[in-house]
């Protein structure tokens, strides 16, 4: 597509936004044209959050400065950007799902006759509004009658109404099936041909492509590149979002060859409607798949899925050939199965918990609380653990939350080892980390699998998952689109099946 052309609608220079002693964003420019479709892409923690709420006005930037039609502005919260022609409409839509079509668009706003609100009128505005759409449908009825795209055009028409210049839209087509997104893309480009800029902000490559003019990509708080779709594949968006410092060159694993055992664990079409489509995957004594993919491919909702966290509903699960039932973590527990999540300081440690509380507290619960530990063997066991993760803190009982974030890390790895799993989940286990514990992560992976152990380790660092893997499987757009063994587990391969793009063929 072509882009628009002129000057910006929507300017921002030397964006600086800091979080303590985090720089979420570091000069960071981006700029709007109207009537075009520009996306903003990155992966986890790359800032396009921070930014859209700079632009927003939901966050003020600490430095650099924005620009509408040409004229400096900076706004103290939303409903100022909203006043100078800024809307924002995000995934789960921020409506009132009790109220009808028509109070929705015009809430706040509502004609009034003597205090009283004119229905008859704001539901005939909200037809004609609704015309402009493509949507004839009964204004009086409460919106949540209506399917998720529906909700999304009418916040979209609310949004356009109220503000008319910049549209934001925030993973709009997480939750649509191919029909409502075609829908939804039809009023985009309409919105687009009456010149109105529009951000979109997808983790789905192929609705990039098919819809916009041009692409901005964040890396770690910074920008990466802004170009023009026309002229570049989904393998180079890909490669820039990911980091052009990653080698993209074949590399030996160390364990392709690696002798494997019997299945320890098989997911037999294990799925969720609207989450995740049927997986199925075998894991073998003294194996690690590895799990590649964009942010939103799938890859947790998968973990999710083999944990109990989520329930799964399709498919089975067997463990060393035997159906197990895992609707919920305590029976995925008792069948052997451990996990550490992505997001270790919510879903992970017991912040004000000590470190010996931490790595206890899987086994306790698998023991049963009838069966409680006492304090002898509770220092013995977390002793023996944190000594062979080397765990540093000045004492097992100080609270975890004060220790650094790859000690944390190493304190849920123990808490899973404590119960002697058969099967391991990894979700980011090296994220957020400094070097020197990250090196240790991975090479506690590479002796768990050397010991035994069935592993299944997701990781947005391509050649971390390259270094322990035997298998890699490539997730896509909620599916796996790919499983990777022997020479074939090298970083380009890698970006190739999540580009969705053909492996070069061998030369003779």
């Amino acid at each position: 597509m072509q882009a628009a052309e002129g000057r910006p609608v929507l300017e921002a220079r030397g964006i600086v936004k800091i979080f303590g002693q985090h720089t979420a964003l570091g000069g960071v420019d981006f700029e709007l044209k109207p009537g075009e479709v520009h996306a903003l892409l990155g992966e986890n923690g790359a800032g396009k959050s921070t930014l859209i709420k700079i632009l927003t006005g939901a966050y003020q930037p600490d430095h650099g400065e924005m620009l509408l039609d040409g004229v400096p502005v900076s706004f103290r919260d939303p409903l100022q950007a909203q006043g100078h022609g800024i809307g924002t409409v995000y995934q789960e839509v921020n409506l009132l799902p009790n109220r009808s079509v028509a109070e929705n668009l015009f809430l706040g706003r509502q004609p009034t006759r003597f205090g009283l609100i004119r229905r008859r009128e704001i539901e005939a505005r909200a037809r004609r509004l609704l015309a402009d759409y493509g949507l004839e449908i009964d204004v009086r009825a409460d919106l949540s009658d209506y399917s998720v795209a529906v909700q999304q055009i009418v916040a979209i028409a609310r949004a356009v109404e109220l503000s008319g210049k910049v549209l934001v839209l925030d993973e709009p087509t997480a939750s649509l099936d191919r029909n409502e997104v075609e829908r939804l893309f039809d009023v985009v480009r309409k919105l687009k041909a009456r010149g109105l800029g529009i951000v979109f902000i997808t983790h789905f490559l192929g609705q990039v492509f098919e819809l916009c003019d041009r692409v901005t990509i964040l890396r770690n708080g910074r920008k990466i590149a802004t170009q023009s779709l026309q002229g570049l594949s989904a393998t180079d968006v890909v490669r820039m979002m990911l980091g052009k410092d990653v080698a993209f060159d074949h590399h030996p694993t160390g364990v392709a060859d690696a002798r494997r055992g019997a299945a320890r664990v098989t997911f037999r079409n294990l799925g969720r409607k609207g989450s995740v489509a049927p997986v199925t995957l075998s894991v073998h004594e003294g194996e690690v798949v590895g799990v590649a993919g964009l942010l939103g491919s799938g890859r947790t909702e998968v973990a999710r899925l083999m944990f109990g966290v989520d329930a799964a509903d399709s498919g089975e699960i067997l463990v060393d050939g035997t159906p197990v039932t895992i609707r919920n973590p305590a029976q995925a527990v008792a069948a052997g199965f451990g996990f550490c999540p992505e997001d270790r300081k919510i879903d992970g440690i017991f912040g004000e918990l000590s470190v010996r509380e931490n790595i206890i507290i899987a086994l306790q619960a698998k023991l049963g609380w009838f069966r409680a530990l006492n304090r002898e063997d509770q220092v013995e066991l977390a002793g023996r653990h944190a000594e062979a993760l080397d765990i540093r803190a000045a004492s097992p009982d100080m609270p975890v939350k004060l220790l650094s974030g790859g000690n944390q890390q190493k304190v849920i790895l123990a808490r899973w080892l404590a119960i002697d799993p058969s099967f391991l989940i990894l979700d980011e286990p090296t994220r957020g980390i400094d070097v020197g514990a990250h090196a240790e992560i991975v090479r506690t992976i590479n002796r768990l699998r050397e010991d035994g152990l069935a592993l299944f380790a997701i990781s947005s660092e391509l050649e971390e998952v390259v270094a322990y893997s035997n298998r890699v499987v490539v997730m896509r757009d909620r599916e796996m689109v790919a499983e990777l063994s022997g020479a074939a587990v090298a970083p380009d391969a890698i970006v190739q099946a999540i580009a969705e793009t053909p492996a070069p063929e061998a030369q003779p």
